[in-house]
């Protein structure tokens, strides 16, 4: 990046110390009055009208409607009082009338312009009218050509106001498109957070389900059927290393130098190994497909797998002893129906609230942002029932 050259360096530094600046000016415009003043016939009043009309020029940006009232004041009993011209009369109204028109509001400019319409009329007829010509002609030459240079001021000072509000406003847009972005990434994070949440609960909550059953299946067998047991520890150690690999692909998501998108996205055509898991921990499942297989896109197939896993591992848990559960895929022409009934306690099957909000409502979350929907709740004749409808597309 190539450096600033003198005269961006002057425009910051000028930006950001304009009091400084207009003191300075103010001061050397007070200097010369005064000197003006002590060259010539001496007089105090000229020297007070000095002070007036230079020294509030200071604060011209700061506090423009005091300075400017002050100067324009001054101004006045200058023309009514002085028959010649102020040394710094010339400069200091202009830039008072600049100042009002450029930095204050949108009254007090307009107050400004009459001011200085009626004022350098009058300045121009009482200063200038009567140094060659004194005809009613000359006086009035005079008198538009000294309105005419102050309008001048004001115009220039309403552009550098319109200016001045268009790099607010400019900055205004900046500022709340920035507010913008942040927002926007904060809710990506919250997206993708709650995605991963939802993600490590399927995984974690699933696997250990099955993990508990088998160990409870292989320790009450061990004594009589010592093979159970042993082929229960096997899917056991299978479920852990599977769980295992799929945390590890979702955690490496979390890291800088991770695979941007999560790999683990199983479908329909996984669940028959999902079933057969549920199975190996004592679930009695029956699964029906119906209807010609129809491709999904990816999320939609890993929202169907997991609630069939999710309903799968609720009935595992909470459905009792000997539950049984029926999982239907229909593939109906223009979306994929699933449903899990089960025989167990019905209203009592419900997933006991968690912190987080997973379980069901992970389920209908999934759902809803594939344009689907999800119900569940407690089937006739018992048993609880979750039934899904996604469309294709």
């Amino acid at each position: 990046m190539p450096a600033p050259t003198r005269l961006e360096r002057w425009y910051r530094w000028s930006g950001t110390h304009t009091g400084t600046i207009d003191a300075v000016l103010a001061a050397l415009l007070t200097a010369f009055g005064l000197l003006v003043v002590a060259t010539s016939e001496p007089g105090w009043w000229d020297a007070v009208l000095v002070l007036v009309l230079s020294v509030p020029l200071a604060w011209r940006r700061t506090r423009v409607v005091p300075a400017t009232a002050v100067v324009a004041a001054a101004a006045f009993v200058h023309l009514a009082t002085v028959p010649t011209v102020s040394p710094v009369a010339p400069v200091a109204v202009p830039a008072a009338v600049y100042a009002l028109a450029a930095y204050g509001p949108r009254w007090a400019s307009t107050l400004g312009l009459a001011a200085a319409v009626a004022g350098g009329a009058l300045a121009g007829i009482r200063y200038l009218g009567n140094i060659e010509d004194r005809s009613a002609l000359g006086m009035a030459v005079s008198a538009v050509f000294v309105v005419v240079f102050l309008a001048g001021a004001w115009a220039f000072g309403r552009i550098r106001n319109l200016r001045l509000e268009e790099m607010a406003n400019l900055s205004e847009r900046n500022r709340l498109l920035e507010l913008e972005r942040e927002k926007e990434t904060e809710l990506a994070a919250l997206g993708e957070r709650t995605r991963i949440a939802r993600e490590m609960h399927d995984i974690v909550a699933h696997s250990l389900t099955v993990v508990i059953a088998q160990a409870d299946g292989g320790r009450y067998a061990a004594p009589q059927h010592p093979e159970e047991a042993v082929s229960a520890l096997t899917a056991i150690a299978d479920t852990g290393r599977r769980a295992l690999s799929d945390m590890r692909s979702l955690l490496a998501v979390l890291r800088e130098d991770g695979p941007r998108e999560f790999r683990v996205a199983p479908g329909p055509d996984d669940l028959d190994e999902l079933i057969a898991d549920l199975r190996g921990g004592g679930l009695d499942v029956e699964f029906t497909v119906t209807g010609p297989r129809r491709d999904l896109p990816a999320g939609t197939g890993l929202t169907v797998y997991r609630i069939v896993q999710e309903a799968l591992t609720n009935v595992l848990r909470h459905a009792g002893p000997r539950a049984h559960a029926r999982v239907r895929l229909a593939w109906l022409p223009e979306r994929v129906e699933v449903e899990i009934v089960d025989n167990g306690r019905g209203a009592a099957a419900l997933v006991e609230p968690r912190p987080g909000g997973q379980g069901l409502i992970g389920m209908a979350e999934r759902a809803r942002l594939h344009g689907g929907a999800v119900s569940a709740g407690p089937a006739p004749g018992g048993g609880y029932r979750v039934h899904a409808l996604l469309p294709y597309h």
